[in-house]
């Protein structure tokens, strides 16, 4: 039986290479962060690269969105709603992901949710914007499940934003986010087990009508404010 050979000694990287490496990843971590995941994830673009790439943009939009619906949620809880379960959410960032991708080569996966196998359905579900009112909508899905959707909207344009939180509680992750948009379609695939859906919101001065049809394996589509 053939045994590899033990790497020579001077094959190996020595502390100084090891630390030199190191100082490099973080280097690269900082200037992503400034340039890239700042912008992109929170409207702050200190090095300008992120108007350039139309990032910043993207951020205005995420922080815009994020700030309605904690507004909403506060507003129905003053009202008597039901009040949120759990922790707040808050949307996975970036830069988060980038470090983690990064520095860690293997990491313990959490044990998976068993979500029930559901039949393929069909649904189109329309529903009616007032003026700076916002709407959700989301369904159950698996680790790796799919849907394929397609909505449009009559009236005129609203700020939009696809997403998903973990069954596990853990943070909310956007997939795509527009402003000032009439439709989209595409398919919607869950980075993990969890309920998955949009969000809408009317800013402009008249209703706005959205008709939104959906077609995959889950159990049912909820509007959740």
């Amino acid at each position: 039986m053939y045994n590899a050979n033990m790497p020579a000694k001077d094959d190996l990287p020595s502390s100084g290479q090891l630390i030199k490496s190191t100082i490099i990843a973080i280097v690269s971590a900082i200037l992503i962060l400034a340039a890239i995941v700042l912008p992109a994830e929170y409207a702050i673009d200190p090095t300008g690269i992120g108007r350039m790439l139309n990032l910043t943009e993207m951020g205005e939009i995420k922080q815009q969105l994020a700030t309605e619906a904690k507004a909403d949620r506060l507003r129905d809880q003053q009202q008597g709603g039901a009040p949120p379960t759990g922790a707040p959410e808050r949307r996975s960032g970036l830069f988060e992901r980038y470090i983690a991708t990064l520095f860690l080569s293997s990491a313990s996966a959490a044990e998976p949710v068993v979500i029930a196998q559901v039949a393929t359905r069909t649904d189109e579900t329309v529903f009616t914007l007032k003026p700076n009112e916002g709407v959700e909508y989301k369904m159950v899905l698996p680790h790796g499940g799919q849907v394929d959707y397609s909505w449009r909207a009559e009236g005129g344009v609203v700020n939009y934003d696809m997403h998903g939180s973990p069954s596990s509680g853990g943070k909310e992750s956007s997939y795509k986010t527009s402003r000032g948009v009439t439709a989209d379609d595409g398919k919607l695939t869950a980075g993990f087990d969890g309920s998955h859906g949009w969000f809408w919101r009317n800013r402009g001065k008249g209703d706005v009508t959205i008709t939104l049809r959906t077609k995959g394996a889950y159990p049912a589509i909820r509007r959740m404010m």
